[in-house]
């Protein structure tokens, strides 16, 4: 079985819900809960963020626990990658799982945009986002922030928010440093 759709799973089955009802904490379907736990369905990053947050734990903690990750060093080889299959992204967690701050590496392709509900970031304290190579637009509720290499963006309280790539050839490179409550 898929380690991530494994994860998943052990996370509902840990917390004693049903399908249903992590479909409704989290809006997301029941049978597109069900498909991505029997692995028939890959997550997108949205879909992720939509979990997790209902989950209580951030994107990088349920991929870190996916992949096995412990305390510790965090070694290049074995840092839980994980590609969204709709968009493109690439996604890095750089740090060992439960570290905090948490920090993510993150490759959005061009024209990619991915968006996150509030509940995604409503167990961090703080995050900011540091932008290293091309350009990014991080909307964060009705306020769009242009970022620009070497910009580094501190976000406020949890709003619904969306990463976008809005170059038509270069890929958008940035760091995310997550602060838990």
């Amino acid at each position: 079985m898929d380690p991530l759709a494994a994860r998943l799973k052990a996370e509902r089955e840990a917390r004693a819900w049903s399908i249903a009802v992590l479909a409704e904490r989290s809006g997301v379907s029941r049978a597109m809960i069900s498909k991505v736990e029997r692995g028939e369905a890959s997550p997108t990053a949205a879909l992720l963020g939509r979990l997790s947050g209902a989950f209580g734990l951030t994107v990088s903690t349920l991929l870190a626990r996916a992949e096995g990750a412990g305390a510790g060093v965090a070694r290049a080889g074995a840092q839980p990658l994980w590609r969204d299959p709709e968009t493109g992204l690439k996604r890095r967690t750089l740090t060992p799982a439960g570290a905090d701050p948490e920090l993510v590496l993150a490759a959005l392709p061009p024209g990619a945009r991915i968006a996150y509900p509030a509940a995604s970031y409503a167990l961090l304290r703080g995050q900011c986002i540091w932008l290293f190579e091309g350009a990014l637009l991080f909307h964060e509720g009705n306020v769009v922030h242009s970022l620009a290499v070497g910009d580094c963006l501190a976000l406020g309280a949890p709003a619904d928010c969306a990463f976008e790539n809005p170059s038509a050839t270069e890929t958008a490179r940035y760091v995310i440093a997550l602060a838990r409550r």
